[in-house]
């Protein structure tokens, strides 16, 4: 329902600073629609360029009220809170956007719709993780694509998998590559418009969601598909029907240069690059039976190191990992399109 020309806000209230607001810094980067400000009474006053590397001029705001004088025509949830739900206080911000005019775009498990139902007049309410239709069961049709099946995976949560496979869908088109990207979380879907909110459907068909994705873009040479969680947290189910339904023909992994841990339980170590490598190459052929996928290529997210430590960590990965190690988005993406 978001039309290019709809003037966008993003509602990130207190996670400017965090890990939370992935949702609010993926639509800043990827996005084309006119942003006209993001919503942080904390950090009212204050530029994204502040906060993260964009070029784009947004300004951080104190209300909706005041997103709404700068001519925002919808209300984007930048937050992604631990099991997708809404904290309660949000509902004043949200009851005001609606009674304003202002859509909403609800990327949490919560659904909006329901809530706003017979409320709304002109404006709409877009809840990203509702599927939109029932898959077949999972049966490993995406071997009939005769291309490359890349599949994003994770030391973790939110890593940067999404954007690794956005960027790479990206530079592919810029080399008038034939590529496809297959969403498959809230904020591909947001950003691309497409996809599956593969943590919505019933597990039985999950598989069979990913395999639709997939082959709705066999027409094409390279397709990225998505990676979700990871199979070291234990809040994450999503690799194996990513796998299954994907039968990848190469992996890329991705981390964050700074993290030995999980982000969310220090306790669980991030164990050896080349076994974690390992388990994910034996998961996705297991045993030759599915296409001998290997990791190509690693994607390190090392935006909080300067480029002297950037490229230490980098070439310190590489070593311990044997695979080449780069940042899709400080160094650009030919290193990973060679290694494809």
């Amino acid at each position: 329902m978001l039309q290019p020309k709809d003037k966008v806000a993003i509602y990130m209230e207190g996670h400017l600073e965090s890990d939370f607001g992935k949702m609010g810094f993926g639509a800043v980067r990827y996005l084309t629609n006119d942003i006209v400000a993001v919503i942080d009474s904390a950090q009212a006053g204050r530029e994204m360029s502040n906060f993260m590397d964009t070029s784009r001029s947004i300004p951080v705001v104190n209300s909706v009220e005041e997103s709404i004088a700068l001519g925002a025509e919808v209300l984007l949830l930048g937050i992604a809170p631990v099991g997708g739900k809404i904290p309660d206080f949000w509902y004043e911000t949200l009851d005001k956007a609606i009674d304003s005019g202002v859509s909403l775009i609800n990327g949490l498990h919560d659904l909006l719709a329901p809530r706003y139902e017979g409320r709304m007049k002109q404006n709409w309410v877009w809840d990203v993780r509702v599927p939109q239709f029932i898959p077949a069961i999972g049966s490993a049709r995406a071997l009939e694509h005769q291309g490359k099946r890349i599949l994003c995976v994770g030391t973790d949560n939110a890593v940067g998998k999404m954007t690794a496979g956005l960027e790479l869908y990206r530079g592919l088109l810029k080399q008038n590559r034939s590529a496809g990207f297959v969403a498959t979380g809230q904020i591909g879907i947001t950003v691309t418009g497409g996809g599956i909110p593969l943590d919505a459907f019933k597990v039985d068909y999950a598989t069979g969601a990913v395999e639709t994705a997939v082959l709705e873009q066999a027409d094409k040479d390279y397709i990225i598909i998505e990676g979700q969680g990871s199979l070291l947290n234990p809040s994450s189910t999503a690799t194996l029907p990513l796998m299954r339904g994907s039968c990848p023909t190469h992996l890329i992994l991705c981390m964050r240069g700074d993290k030995t841990t999980l982000r969310s339980n220090t306790q669980i170590k991030i164990p050896n690059l080349r076994e974690f490598i390992a388990l994910n190459e034996s998961l996705a052929s297991v045993c030759g039976t599915y296409p001998d996928a290997k990791v190509v290529a690693i994607a390190v997210n090392t935006s909080m190191f300067s480029e002297a430590d950037a490229q230490l960590v980098k070439e310190r990965i590489t070593a311990e990992s044997g695979v080449p190690a780069f940042d899709p988005v400080r160094d650009g993406v030919q290193g990973l399109i060679e290694c494809l």
